[in-house]
């Protein structure tokens, strides 16, 4: 099996999400968790809540195509997988949400993270 061209570049994003959401005092359960309907790419816990972040990073100035790009149809598969980890670990009890991590890179200065929180709820 042959990586995506992109996936460096994605797994670069994955990794800023990452550092931004730990700064932020999320802890990081797990990263690119996967099943037979998809992937999560970070699973982290605020406080009791469990976060299921999916990041969309772009080589661009702004964070409006990352967001732009999370179809309804890529919101329900995010749900599914969501619903699928929480299955998966027995934790039908515990409360969870879905957030969406825009990363904007751009050719040159430093890169823009912005956090959408409960992206289900847009």
């Amino acid at each position: 099996m042959t990586s995506k061209p992109t996936q460096p570049f994605g797994r670069y994003g994955e990794q800023l999400a990452k550092s931004y959401l730990e700064q932020h005092g999320y802890q990081i359960i797990t990263t690119n968790w996967r099943c037979s309907l998809g992937e999560i790419d970070i699973v982290a816990k605020q406080g009791m809540t469990i976060v299921f972040v999916e990041v969309r990073s772009r080589h661009t100035d702004t964070t409006e195509a990352s967001f732009e790009s999370i179809t309804k149809a890529k919101q329900a598969k995010m749900a599914k997988v969501a619903e699928a980890y929480i299955s998966a670990h027995q934790l039908e009890d515990a409360m969870w949400r879905i957030d969406v991590i825009g990363v904007a890179i751009p050719r040159s200065g430093k890169a823009i993270i912005d956090h959408a929180e409960d992206a289900l709820g847009w």
